[in-house]
């Protein structure tokens, strides 16, 4: 079958009419709003798991589509668009987008393995130790003032009365009580003090810190209860992620010519 030079003319414009038509959903006041910005927003909400996908739900979108577009043409129209914050804002949000795509890229590129998630809840395990203390404190503003308590204490006064005058007035009204956390969680100075003593006994001199002067109790020690490796696997890999893109943005500013 041959067409004739006009069917054929007629043909051609028909086909190329319904890819044309099909770009758009609407077009307001001249302004066309794609298709795809439609499936690029349906394709985010059925991931976040909000709605499955339905007639409508995209008609819902379309209506929200339309409505920011006439509302956008309409802040053109009172001169938003040309306002210094409002331009500021724009280009802080256009380097956040440009920024993030090639941070999604990277991380793609540079993923973190299961050996190294392995081998960084080795080393946490090995830092946080095997025991954990309950641990009380008294903080107070000079050496002497701390002396004076440990003195008290010796004389016989009970730990959890004293700390009432602590300056730290976080743990003053329960007594001081810092409760179960294991040494790594504290200053080296402070939870070298406080793994020297057995249960129930207080540090017989003050621990000096950029806080002040600290006198230190042992109520209780026992096994550290740390998580498995399962559990903390996420917070392990989006940590080591972290850091990954720390040392790659400190390596790019080395690089840069900064004046």
């Amino acid at each position: 079958m041959t067409f004739k030079p006009a069917k054929l003319l007629i043909a051609l414009l028909a086909v190329a009419a319904v890819p044309a038509f099909a770009q758009n959903v609407a077009v307001v006041n001249g302004k066309a709003i794609p298709t795809s910005r439609v499936e690029a927003v349906v394709k985010q909400v059925v991931a976040q798991g909000q709605q499955p996908d339905s007639p409508q739900l995209r008609e819902l979108i379309k209506k929200d589509l339309i409505g920011r577009e006439v509302m956008m043409q309409e802040a053109e129209k009172q001169g938003f668009g040309k306002d210094a914050t409002v331009k500021a804002a724009i280009e802080n949000a256009r380097q956040a987008i440009i920024i993030n795509a090639m941070v999604g890229e990277y991380v793609k590129k540079n993923p973190v393995s299961d050996a190294d998630i392995k081998a960084e809840y080795d080393r946490f395990s090995k830092q946080a130790g095997d025991k954990e203390y309950h641990v009380r404190h008294i903080l107070l503003g000079t050496e002497a003032e701390a002396n004076d308590v440990i003195a008290k204490i010796k004389a016989g006064a009970k730990f959890e009365d004293l700390a009432k005058a602590s300056k730290d007035t976080g743990s003053a009204a329960n007594g001081g009580d810092l409760d179960w956390a294991s040494p790594s969680s504290f200053p080296p100075v402070f939870s070298a003090a406080f793994v020297a003593l057995g249960k129930g006994q207080v540090t017989e001199k003050p621990v000096q810190t950029p806080n002040g002067f600290h006198v230190i109790k042992v109520d209780d020690i026992r096994a550290a209860k740390l998580p498995t490796l399962e559990e903390v696997k996420p917070q392990v890999s989006e940590a080591l992620v972290q850091k990954k893109l720390q040392a790659y943005q400190e390596e790019l500013v080395k690089k840069a010519k900064v004046q």
